[in-house]
């Protein structure tokens, strides 16, 4: 018989997500009376809005019809490579640095299938599940350990001592260094003098940064930076995937794109020792195992990404901000310690020596609101919780007047 691959039985049970799903649906079960109202996940609530909707209804009507029919785009439409690098990143990209995907996730363990099981790994200490498991699957790490965190993996706590920004001497050389900004799920926004030494350390330890932008489309600080690139010398060590997903509403559509400049370089490269190239690697491996995303979210991309699509984008974003702030206000009106919910859809709130899914099962249990509790992120993530925005604003409403009624 075959027998299980190794790499599988590192992970401890249970992904975070479908663990608090599993919890919300036996609460349920055992009262059935109550309207329970979900601030945990980040799913999208909201309609798509009529201009880009109108892209992806267009999209799948022309699919109908000789002159509009496509088959498959592995890379991504041209004209949607375009629009990106025109968007988001001024030009300073070509069509063929810009790769179109099916989301941010997906493009993140497709990253992890290129750097393989030898790299070593780095990540923000609380981060986004993905980065961690991910690893682990392919095995750059190994298993859970008894003091917290996974073998292998070096992680980088972020927290109110150190302004939510990781002390960068702890990054080992010639690692993959996982960055989240807006950062999920602390909600903290690095700034621009912050991602200067994270570039800066990246490029004198040789290790490559994984920049994950996928929050960037709620902003609202002109003087924090909306993509890596735009620090000097970024391009040479950092490769950025962002997503439709939160900004347009797609997260069922599944819509996102990585960058991965040429100049970003392999070790040796600089000598000739090794004459392989990152993008024509990371071209290899995605038409390889991924044949392209769909062509009517595409089209539905290209319309969120003109002038009247942006104006939507700006719309829904600021939707969710609104959500984040009564959120935000909320707790700390409790005395509750807070970060994130104004340039992030996500509230970071603190509970000091309590258990997170113990404080995740009294919010539960007393209000009928679902949390995510913060060490579902990582070891650094004990005593938080985090909050998500993406609910109706009437579920917000009411979910904030049940959290003001209780007693942490």
């Amino acid at each position: 018989m075959i027998t299980r691959n190794p790499y599988i039985a590192n992970l401890k049970a249970g992904y975070l997500f479908p663990e608090i799903a599993k919890r919300r649906r036996e609460f349920a079960a055992s009262h059935p009376e109550a309207k329970i109202i979900s601030l945990g996940v980040g799913n999208t609530t909201e309609l798509i809005l009529p201009h880009i909707n109108e892209g992806l209804t267009e999209g799948a009507r022309r699919l109908g019809t000789a002159e509009g029919y496509s088959g498959y785009q592995d890379e991504g439409m041209a004209a949607l490579r375009e629009k990106i690098s025109s968007v988001f990143y001024k030009g300073k990209f070509g069509i063929d640095e810009i790769f179109i995907s099916d989301g941010a996730k997906c493009d993140i363990g497709r990253l992890q299938i290129l750097f393989g099981a030898g790299v070593k790994i780095a990540v923000q200490d609380p981060s986004y599940p993905v980065y961690v498991d991910g690893s682990v699957l392919t095995g750059a790490a190994g298993g859970w350990e008894s003091g917290g965190g996974y073998a292998g993996i070096t992680y980088l706590p972020c927290t109110a001592e150190n302004n939510f920004f990781p002390n960068l001497d702890l990054i080992p050389r010639s690692c993959l260094i996982y960055f989240c900004s807006p950062n999920n799920p602390t909600g903290a926004v690095a700034d621009r003098a912050q991602l200067a030494s994270l570039v800066k350390a990246a490029i004198d330890k040789q290790c490559i940064i994984i920049f994950d932008a996928a929050y960037s489309e709620f902003i609202r600080d002109s003087l924090l930076p909306k993509t890596i690139y735009e620090i000097d010398k970024a391009e040479t060590c950092a490769i950025e995937v962002n997503s439709f997903s939160k900004p347009a509403g797609f997260t069922g559509v599944r819509l996102g794109w990585s960058v991965v400049p040429k100049a970003v370089k392999y070790a040796g490269s600089e000598s000739g020792e090794a004459a392989f190239s990152v993008n024509a690697d990371w071209s290899r491996i995605a038409g390889t195992i991924f044949n392209g995303a769909s062509n009517i979210a595409q089209a539905g991309g290209l319309a969120a990404l003109d002038e009247t699509g942006l104006k939507e984008i700006r719309e829904l974003t600021d939707f969710y901000l609104g959500n984040a702030k009564l959120i935000r206000d909320a707790l700390v009106k409790l005395g509750i310690k807070c970060i994130g919910g104004d340039n992030s859809p996500y509230i970071w709130a603190h509970f000091p020596g309590r258990d997170s899914w113990e404080v995740f099962a009294e919010i539960l249990e007393k209000c009928h609101v679902v949390t995510t509790p913060g060490a579902g992120f990582g070891p650094a993530g004990q005593g938080f919780i985090r909050f998500s925005a993406f609910g109706h604003r009437a579920d917000v409403e009411e979910a904030c007047g049940r959290l003001r009624n209780f007693v942490f």
